[in-house]
């Protein structure tokens, strides 16, 4: 089980500022720029990460249609052409533009509501070399992970969220049960003060 400090650590951006933030709504989705095939996989992964959190999917979202939208291209400068998505991101083209120069593969933006909690998400997904070689599966379970809660800048950067077990791609069970504690209602939908990792932490023990 996990401990606090690696829990603190998780939500601990490069700043040194903790901060938290999980949906404080259903998801309602829409992506860009793939075939059916892959668009079934990527629901398939939202469906299984919102069961595990005992949270929901919804068809629309009343106040913005879509909250959860998903973008796959070639390459960065495809952003600044999609109608309306600079009303939706702020700063788009200086955003492209660092991201051009950083060679990203991927980035996810998000807007969060007036208590703190996740409003929307954007998720940009520049399918190179190296996106194009990871499984379908696989990509659409670390996107939707990642994008469940407001997590650390650094928190993935030496270890994925997601393992291999009997050759399948799954979530990691500590990612799993930190998630659930992340979700239970008793939780606060947004935290800035470090504490919060101690309450992680304890809703954790309890769920064990």
């Amino acid at each position: 089980m996990m401990h606090a400090d690696d829990i603190q650590a998780l939500f601990t951006r490069e700043s040194g500022d903790y901060a938290f933030a999980r949906w404080g709504r259903p998801l309602s989705p829409v992506v860009f720029g793939v075939e059916e095939t892959t668009l079934g996989t990527i629901k398939g992964a939202m469906e299984a990460v919102c069961h595990l959190a005992g949270h929901h999917m919804a068809e629309t979202d009343p106040e913005l249609g879509a909250n959860f939208m998903w973008f796959f291209f070639q390459e960065w400068s495809e952003l600044p052409e999609v109608p309306g998505l600079d009303r939706l991101v702020p700063d788009l083209g200086p955003l492209v533009d660092r991201l051009q120069a950083a060679d990203a593969n991927q980035y996810r933006v998000f807007r969060f509501d007036d208590t703190g909690a996740i409003q929307a998400c954007f998720v940009f997904l520049r399918m190179d070399q190296h996106l194009s070689d990871v499984p379908a599966e696989t990509l659409a379970l670390s996107q939707v992970v990642q994008s469940m809660l407001l997590w650390s800048d650094l928190a993935f950067r030496d270890r994925s969220p997601l393992a291999v077990a009997g050759g399948t791609t799954v979530l990691r069970p500590d990612i799993a049960a930190l998630i659930r504690a992340a979700y239970d209602p008793v939780m606060p939908v947004a935290a800035q003060d470090a504490s919060h990792a101690l309450r992680l932490s304890a809703r954790l023990e309890k769920m064990q």
